[in-house]
């Protein structure tokens, strides 16, 4: 059986690569799952950007994790969690969520493509940054490790339903209907060393313009 194919509640599942695109889109954390050299798991999150067809993550030369999954097979996950399904009963209540899982092996990313992919991970981190910032120096470059994923083996599972009670629930007194989270608010402090003078950017700025 394929891994993408459902084994339970095949309704809540997409085949829309617009639904993952958007979902990929908006998360910035995901999970990595591998296997070490001894056949232990491992699991780690870290930030997560869709560059292209490829989902992309960086992190130090030095790292391990980043190491194993070079070149090996993984998987990834992403989710969102949007709100909750307050059913009558405890045991019908559930969350609104998006998640996807993609499967396949990361390559090792150099040159241009390794920046133009670093910059894809920070424009989608704070939109407009990249213009207020300097470049990257060489060193950092050279410490620094960007894996691709190609979006080639995935699956997305949306549930945003609502609560599927009984008869002699809904006939009850117990309230139902969903919680949704909506946007969280932004809140914006000065680094404690900061020097006087220094306004927020308009990219940061933007972002709690958005809220």
């Amino acid at each position: 059986m394929s891994k993408t194919n459902a084994t339970r509640m095949p309704e809540l599942m997409s085949h829309n690569r617009e639904v993952l695109d958007a979902l990929l889109d908006s998360a910035i954390v995901g999970h990595i799952a591998y296997v070490d050299e001894d056949g232990a798991p491992g699991l780690l999150p870290t930030a997560v950007a869709r560059f292209g067809d490829a989902l992309i993550v960086h992190g130090s030369t030095g790292s391990r994790w980043m190491r194993l999954v070079s070149g090996a097979p993984a998987a990834v996950s992403v989710t969102a969690a949007d709100g909750i399904v307050v059913a009558r009963s405890a045991f019908e209540s559930s969350l609104i969520y998006r998640s996807a899982v993609l499967f396949g092996s990361f390559r090792v990313l150099a040159g241009t493509e390794k920046t133009d992919a670093l910059n894809a991970l920070t424009e989608k981190l704070i939109p407009g940054r990249l213009n207020e910032v300097r470049p990257n120096t060489t060193k950092e470059l050279a410490a620094t490790l960007v894996l691709s994923l190609p979006i080639n083996e995935w699956s997305v599972r949306v549930s945003d339903g609502w609560p599927d009670d009984t008869d002699d629930d809904v006939a009850g007194n117990a309230w139902a209907g969903q919680v949704r989270f909506g946007r969280r608010p932004v809140t914006v402090q000065d680094a404690p060393d900061l020097r006087p003078g220094i306004p927020t950017p308009e990219s940061v700025n933007a972002l709690r313009a958005a809220d």
